[in-house]
């Protein structure tokens, strides 16, 4: 049995197997038979009557029967006078009372009880216990040896396992990528993961579409499913497959601007830089490495004068540009071994990932640009979120794992699997520095869609291209909460958004981060953090603006409390009565949060 806390998610139940032994059955009785096993089992009649006519000594029927089924076909065998040829023994079924949810962390069993994929294959030997059996010693020829007689070993039941995924947690996370994938049109779906940063518990885990356990190899998706019967074996088998992997860990992706938390970490680790020293940087929207030019994503309106805390919350890619080449290529790889991302984390599940870096002597100045802003290598979901726990940890990191507890089923006696210490990564002051600036990232940068009312959220968000001239992308976030007592990590990725709200990480992918936390936190019953505010928040209607020009638009923005950001550069002879507002962001009616000073 698989649990979190009293709520079963996976339990084994009793079932029974019907088969019969052909030669045994009477000739005059072979029809009815077949036609009372094609009834009750919904069996194709002239499939069935194949087998029960056979001159083999033994034929599966139907395997996984609920007993009311078979008692009705012992009625149905008392009633007409049919005594040999069909025996009915007792079996296990592998049952999933809640269906869909975890499917990607649970995983499922094949028709013999095996685990086939997640928890229960790779707590398989755990789980399922041993059969019965009889021990004797013979010679070659089967007869017995000695006067010893038979030793009968008693079957022995599976033990039972105490998952560290809670099941409202992973609700809530599902219930939110969902509606994220499905209103912003990601074709490649999603996932999230949400991680306790003290113990390296995984509170939940989903991949974005899921699958219900009990029908595993049931396609979801619909249009495959349409041309499900024109697919070739090996096609077939290549979409369950797709349809089974757990993108949290098996996956990897390029995670953008999330990473400058990592940069920011080793910098101020090495003393390098400080979080608030004002004008400590400047963006003038691009920097030249090797005679390689790179943009900030900004180019067009340079941040100009800026502290570390100032450039996390611009998301700044100049800034952490600098910072790399000062950290250099060595120590850079130092602190990515640290922070877990050139290995597996060795998370207890099946089909893990590692990052893909190149090897740090092909290492130069442009690479080590482009790594310091998290573009041009790819980490897995588990391992960034695993990172940033690092940070919320005060700097230690920890193994992130999914089993709590080992339980014998027969005694009761309870095997606890302690949280497991990897090592410090950075100290805490250094840790305590990256949470207050992620925290002013959401407060006032980029992250805002993520806020929760009374408690302290930090963050970061991220996006990134999917592959190199894909045109597609990937948007993140990752969250941390409460920043005063950090509880609980998520990140939240989705694959190519294609939606009307666009694929920039504090659009689409923070505010799902918000709705999780908002949901969550009440719920771990946390003691807000954030009483004290010298802001009033009051949330607002966004107006119509499209089809307006940008002085019509500023105006209608200004009644209401609300700024507008427009997405390029203004020419210095354009007039803002002649540029017309084609899109926006947030959609009309969505409503806005707006600070205003006491």
């Amino acid at each position: 049995m698989m649990v979190h806390g009293k709520n079963v998610l996976a339990v084994s139940a009793t079932v029974e197997t019907v088969t019969i032994n052909p030669v045994n059955i009477p000739e005059e009785q072979k029809e009815k038979v077949a036609k009372v096993f094609s009834d009750l089992f919904e069996l194709d009649y002239e499939t069935v009557l194949k087998k029960v006519k056979k001159k083999s000594s033994i034929e599966t029927i139907a395997r996984k029967i609920d007993k009311e089924k078979t008692d009705q076909l012992r009625v149905w065998m008392q009633e007409n006078g049919v005594s040999s040829g069909i025996n009915i023994d007792e079996d296990t079924k592998r049952y999933y009372p809640h269906g869909e949810l975890a499917s990607h962390a649970i995983g499922f069993c094949g028709s013999d009880n095996q685990g086939l994929d997640g928890i229960e294959a790779k707590y398989d030997e755990v789980l399922k216990g041993s059969k019965g059996r009889i021990i004797k010693v013979t010679d070659a020829k089967g007869g017995e040896i000695g006067k010893e007689g038979e030793d009968y070993v008693p079957a022995e039941d599976g033990k039972d396992i105490v998952l560290s995924i809670d099941m409202t947690i992973q609700s809530i996370c599902e219930k939110y990528l969902k509606e994220a994938c499905i209103d912003n049109v990601c074709t490649d779906g999603g996932n999230v993961v949400a991680m306790n940063p003290k113990t390296g518990d995984i509170l939940a885990m989903v991949t974005y579409p899921n699958y219900n356990l009990n029908y595993p190899y049931e396609i979801t998706n619909e249009e495959i499913k349409a041309n499900w019967e024109s697919l070739t074996a090996t096609e077939r088998n290549k979409e369950l497959q797709a349809m089974w992997r757990n993108k949290a860990i098996a996956d990897t992706y390029e995670p953008g601007s999330t990473f400058k938390t990592i940069t920011s970490s080793a910098a101020l680790q090495e003393g390098i830089t400080t979080t608030d020293k004002e004008g400590e940087f400047s963006c003038t929207g691009a920097i030249e490495i090797a005679g390689t030019r790179i943009k900030c994503w900004r180019y067009y309106r340079p941040h100009g004068s800026e502290s570390l805390r100032q450039a996390l919350m611009n998301s700044c890619n100049p800034v952490f540009i600098g910072l790399g080449q000062k950290i250099g290529v060595s120590k850079y790889y130092e602190y990515l071994r640290k922070f877990g991302f050139l290995d597996k984390t060795k998370i207890e599940l099946p089909g893990e990932a590692k990052g893909i870096f190149l090897n740090e002597n092909k290492v130069g100045p442009v690479e080590l640009a482009t790594i310091s802003f998290g573009q041009r290598f790819e980490v897995t979901p588990l391992q960034m979120v695993t990172a940033v726990s690092t940070i919320a940890n005060k700097g230690v990191r920890m193994k992130p794992r999914v089993v709590k507890q080992i339980i014998n089923s027969k005694t009761g006696e309870v095997e606890e699997l302690a949280p497991e210490v990897v090592e410090r990564v950075i100290d805490e002051k250094t840790a305590n520095d990256v949470l207050s600036m992620m925290e002013s990232v959401v407060a006032e940068g980029t992250g805002k869609n993520a806020s929760v009312k009374g408690f302290r959220v930090g963050g970061k968000t991220g996006t990134s291209e999917d592959g190199v001239n894909t045109n597609k992308y990937v948007t993140s976030f990752i969250g941390v909460a409460p920043i005063s007592d950090p509880q609980i990590v998520v990140l939240v990725t989705l694959y190519n958004p294609t939606g009307e709200g666009g694929h920039q990480g504090g659009a689409v992918a923070a505010p799902v981060g918000g709705q999780i936390l908002g949901d969550v936190l009440p719920y771990l019953e946390l003691t807000k953090d954030n009483k004290e505010t010298t802001e009033e928040i009051e949330e607002v209607e966004v107006p119509e603006i499209r089809n307006l020009n940008l002085q019509e638009a500023k105006k209608k923005l200004q009644e209401v409390g609300l700024e507008i950001t427009f997405n390029r550069e203004i020419g210095e002879e354009e007039k803002e009565e002649e540029i017309i507002i084609k899109e926006q962001l947030p959609k009309p009616r969505n409503y806005s949060k707006c600070w205003f000073k006491n």
